[in-house]
Parts: structure tokens; sequence; C-alpha cells
């Protein structure tokens, strides 16, 4: 699961790096989630590592500040499977931030649904069914 959240977190990084190519936090954010993953990243450095990612997109525009946040997110809590849904939620805000209103349903159904895509088999129906329970404490971004 935490993988997942990863991998949405990396899908979105580009509306970053985008408007700041310089700034690694976040890219290195998501690395120290997969090491803390494999036991290579300590827990502690991994989150310190989040707050770096977070920090990163403050002051920024709200695509690049989201796909930031999402970083951060995915980063800090591969132990908790009920907080992934945070690293999807942002990447999904920073989709639809970066394009016209008038895009926006279609820009997060999109996002959404490529999220769903990457979900491993085993524990689909556990993370669509906890989608539909928490969307609303997760600005509705996972309603069908």
């Amino acid at each position: 699961m935490a993988d997942w959240a990863l991998e949405c977190a990396e899908h979105v990084l580009p509306l970053f790096e985008h408007h700041q190519p310089h700034d690694s936090r976040p890219r290195v954010a998501i690395e120290a989630g997969r090491g803390w993953i494999r036991g290579d990243v300590r827990m502690t450095d991994s989150r310190r590592l989040a707050f770096e990612a977070n920090a990163a997109g403050r002051d920024m525009p709200d695509p690049a500040k989201f796909a930031a946040l999402s970083a951060g997110q995915a980063a800090a809590v591969p132990h908790v499977a009920a907080h992934d849904l945070g690293a999807a939620a942002y990447a999904i805000r920073a989709v639809v931030a970066g394009v016209p209103p008038s895009d926006a349903a279609q820009a997060r159904a999109a996002e959404r649904d490529w999220q769903r895509r990457q979900l491993p088999a085993a524990v689909r129906e556990l993370v669509l069914d906890d989608q539909r329970r928490r969307s609303a404490i997760c600005w509705h971004v996972f309603d069908d």
C-alpha cells in the first residue's frame, strides 16, 4: 500500500519540478519513503525528509504545492496504511489545480482512475472501500 502512495506522489512530481527544477526535496522524500519500506532508511530520516518536501511547496502555485505535499505525505506514513489516502488525495488536488476550472472534474476523475489502476490486487477492494468512506475528509477527490 505504501508503494502505491509513493507512486501516486511520483506521478505528479513533474508539476512541482516544472516550477522548481533545481529543488529535489520532494523527489528525495519519495526515495526515502521507498528506502524506509525496504529497511534501508530509518523512519525518523524519512519523516524529516517528508517535512522538507512539505516546506518545498510553501509559497508555490497550487499544482506544485500539492505535488510537494503528496510527496511529503507519502514519505511520512508508510507505517500507517490509512494515511496513504492523503498522498493520493494531494496528488489529485495537484492535477486539478493545474487545469482550468471547466476541466477540473475530468482531470480529477482521470487522475483518480489512474491511481486505482495502480492498486495492487491484494488491497484494491480495501482501498476502494476506504476511499468511499473517507472521501469527505479528502476534499471529495475520490467520489465517483
